[in-house]
């Protein structure tokens, strides 16, 4: 029996009440899961709001007390907010009879030339770790990693007492060398060596490349956003660093910026806005550097650099 067009008619229409009602049923997990992203956004701006905050707070108070007259910020915290005549008496005063020039200079040499080595060690250390078969290779690689839980105070007395032997001590090498076998680099390096494609290793191999030209030529142009993470977060800690160079430099010509801080703080007492002049004009270099490889940080230290 052949069914006539209001059969089919009523039949599609049953079909449609009978589907219909499901529909709103399906819809709903959606919108209940729009609905959790958009309160998960608003709580996760309101954290990062909230610390943004609290981190801009002291650095926003040092710089006010940068630019308060030495007399008014020795009254108190109280008197610094209240104040509203900033000057430069402090910044002026540390230019004109401080050695901020020579810290600059010494923090610079020693910084850049320990990021270029820490650079080119790390990652040669890292490239055979990765991407050579040795016997032992996880045990040195174990062995490596735990040099993270050794505290670097720990190590002082032994350093200071290694480049005494060798006539290092207030020079700039006495500063830089210890600073190069940097342990946190070599594992940033590795995790993202172990990350980029062995099909371009063979195929340079094929080509007649040697382990170098693989290195240099192949995996280093591909670690350019790795590179920029490891040379800020290294040129970030040798600039940063207060006890090595303390101990191993006793000429004013030679002070880094941190210990040449601390000498202010010892000379000024109670100055408190030269003190906090001083501590900007440390930071100030960090924050530019930071300001303008955010980016190259963020990728290179979660590995995500390599696309495609």
């Amino acid at each position: 029996m052949t069914s006539t067009p209001t059969t089919t008619t009523r039949r599609s229409s049953a079909v449609r009440n009978a589907v219909s009602p499901a529909a709103p049923a399906r819809a709903l997990p959606a919108e209940a899961s729009k609905r959790s992203d958009r309160i998960f956004n608003v709580v996760a701006l309101i954290v990062l709001i909230v610390l943004a905050i609290l981190w801009l707070i002291p650095s926003l108070f040092a710089l006010k007390t940068s630019l308060t007259e030495n007399g008014t910020s020795a009254l108190g915290a109280g008197q610094i907010i209240s104040s509203f005549s900033p000057t430069l008496h402090s910044y002026a005063s540390l230019f004109q009879a401080g050695d901020i020039w020579n810290w600059y200079i010494a923090s610079g040499i020693t910084s850049v030339i320990t990021t270029v080595l820490t650079v080119l060690f790390a990652s040669m250390a890292a490239f055979a770790l990765s991407r050579l078969v040795f016997r032992g290779r996880n045990i040195v690689f174990l062995l490596i990693v735990l040099g993270i839980m050794i505290p670097t105070q720990v190590l002082i007395v032994p350093i200071f007492q290694l480049l005494g032997a060798v006539n290092l001590l207030n020079t700039y090498w006495g500063v830089i060398l210890p600073q190069v076998p940097a342990v946190i680099a070599v594992f940033i390096f590795k995790q993202f060596f172990d990350g980029i494609p062995k099909d371009l290793e063979e195929a340079a191999r094929i080509d007649g490349a040697s382990r170098w030209r693989v290195y240099w030529s192949v995996i280093m142009p591909l670690s350019r956003p790795v590179i920029a993470a490891v040379s800020i977060l290294t040129f970030v800690g040798v600039w940063n660093n207060l006890l090595l160079p303390l101990f191993v430099v006793a000429n004013p010509n030679l002070m880094t910026i941190p210990v040449g801080l601390a000498t202010v703080q010892g000379s000024f007492g109670q100055r408190y806005s030269d003190i906090q002049a001083g501590a900007v004009l440390g930071a100030l270099p960090l924050v530019v550097l930071y300001v303008i490889f955010q980016r190259q940080i963020v990728e290179g230290v979660t590995g995500s650099g390599l696309k495609g």
